[in-house]
């Protein structure tokens, strides 16, 4: 059985992109859907920072720490009593090397490594991260006026990312996929400025199939991480 962990999120930046549907279905596997808000797909970046990361139960002083990145696509699938909404993430990168070894193995979730580069400073944000992979080069900012098209309010996004907390990926063994959840008693976020983003991933999609919508900021939230026994079928 796979580890439950605890943790920090010290920082965690969502980026949210408007998807069309269409390429959304395409880059999904079955069984999943993707879950729409006003006909469009939202997909996304995470970058988030783990502080104290470790076994649940075990004290916070021999947790380690990762900067880490998934892009993802908010899903449907169909569970034993019904629709459920989460993530799928189609890549998963980290700047540490246990999250590569052990991923997959001992807790869910397949890792790449990257080299991050950081800077922050009070409400400003400046990340990027680097692999074979994907490429990612960022700058947020707290507050902003908020405009996007998906959600009406930033309590709108954080809801909505709060109820699909669980994100699938694939396993190490192929055709079937794994799901790690995230569960805190303290979800709060605060909604964000993008004032530079690029992407490898999303400037590689059709420019007319997908556009920046809006991001949300975490910090200092006490968070575990559990893997669920059911696993959907394709």
């Amino acid at each position: 059985m796979a580890l439950s962990l605890e943790s920090i999120v010290e920082r965690r930046l969502l980026i949210n992109y408007r998807l069309d549907p269409a390429l959304a279905r395409r880059l999904l596997p079955s069984p999943f859907r993707p879950q729409l808000v006003r006909g469009e797909a939202v997909a996304g970046i995470c970058l988030i920072r783990l502080g104290s990361l470790r076994p649940t139960g075990l004290p916070q002083r021999i947790g380690w720490r990762a900067e880490n990145s998934a892009h993802r696509i908010a899903v449907e699938w169909d569970g034993q009593a019904g629709p459920e909404s989460g993530v799928f993430i189609l890549q998963r990168h980290s700047g540490s090397w246990l999250p590569v070894l052990a991923g997959g193995r001992l807790f869910p979730g397949v890792h790449q490594h990257a080299n991050f580069k950081v800077s922050e400073k009070d409400s400003h944000f400046k990340v990027q991260m680097s692999s074979r992979q994907a490429r990612i080069k960022t700058e947020v900012a707290l507050g902003g006026t908020w405009r996007s098209e998906l959600f009406s309010s930033p309590e709108e996004a954080s809801q909505f990312f709060q109820q699909g907390c669980t994100g699938w990926s694939p396993a190490r063994q192929t055709g079937r996929f794994e799901d790690m959840k995230l569960q805190t008693d303290r979800w709060r976020t605060e909604p964000g400025e993008v004032l530079e983003l690029r992407s490898s991933f999303f400037e590689a999609l059709p420019t007319a199939a997908v556009a920046l919508d809006s991001a949300l900021v975490m910090r200092h939230v006490p968070v575990s991480w559990s893997a669920p026994e059911a696993l959907p079928v394709g």
